[in-house]
């Protein structure tokens, strides 16, 4: 613990043998309270001994308010372990994952589960869409399942998706959207609770090009006017164009880290070459 000497007129002094421990503390803290993401130094290791399998190895990186960032790399790469990590979803072996200051990896499941419904938002391939509830009442879902569904709450709802231009759309069920609409509204749900962290999984593995740029220039749009940390996880590279940040894995690692814009367009450019062949 530290101890401080106090001497007149308010004025604070450490002893020197104290200084560098109190600078550290307060760079760690700052460095924290800076970013909405900090992972640190996180690790999930399978298996024992020669057997041991490092799925996701000493990686370390932050994401700051209103930036999207591309998680990506091969198969194989980690790319999906890490994202399940940072959803709380997976429990890292060594290392640690800070939300919002907060320290996700060290929580027991109660509190680790009351902590996603509120900080974090999850947007996935898949939709996950309950079939039997409207566009509206999908994306309410989360503000009842944390107690916020009022008539401001309703009002957001419904704002959020006329922005997605869904407003003629909220009472069809998902069975009667496309599947770039069902995205949209799972964008919606992602982002209705105000969390501070948004992941998204592959989310235009299931739809045409034409459809897989609009929901990702949409997410990007909307992570950045309302200041979140939002994830995607793409196999894509013509997709990274509408990210801040490329966040590279292989085998386990973080292999690079992509933040000039020039290089990330050259990226996706490359990509959509390929994809033209």
């Amino acid at each position: 613990m530290l101890s401080a000497i106090t001497v007149p007129n308010e004025v604070t002094y450490l002893p020197c043998e104290q200084f560098h421990q109190f600078n550290t503390y307060y760079l760690l803290t700052e460095r924290k309270m800076s970013v909405i993401l900090q992972a640190e130094a996180v690790e999930k290791i399978y298996g024992t001994d020669e057997n041991a399998v490092r799925a996701v190895d000493n990686v370390s990186f932050g994401i700051q308010p209103g930036q999207f960032v591309a998680l990506v790399g091969p198969s194989g790469s980690g790319k999906t372990t890490m994202l399940a990590i940072l959803a709380g979803l997976l429990t890292p072996t060594n290392g640690s994952v800070f939300i919002g200051g907060e320290d996700v990896s060290k929580m027991n499941d109660a509190k680790r589960a009351q902590f996603h419904r509120r900080s974090i938002g999850f947007a996935f391939q898949s939709n996950n869409l309950v079939p039997y509830l409207n566009a509206r009442e999908n994306v309410e879902l989360m503000l009842r399942l944390n107690n916020r569904l009022d008539k401001t709450g309703k009002q957001r709802a419904a704002d959020l998706l006329d922005r997605l231009g869904l407003a003629d759309r909220m009472k069809n069920l998902p069975g009667q959207l496309s599947g770039g609409q069902q995205q949209r509204v799972a964008i919606a749900r992602a982002l209705i609770h105000e969390p501070n962290l948004v992941l998204a999984d592959e989310p235009t593995a299931s739809l045409d090009t034409e459809r897989a740029f609009q929901v990702v220039e949409t997410f990007a749009q909307l992570i950045h006017e309302q200041q979140r940390a939002g994830i995607m996880v793409t196999h894509d590279l013509r997709m990274i164009r509408g990210v801040d940040r490329v966040v590279k894995m292989v085998d386990g690692r973080l292999a690079q880290i992509i933040e000039e814009r020039a290089e990330i367009e050259a990226m996706a450019a490359a990509s959509s070459a390929n994809y033209a062949l």
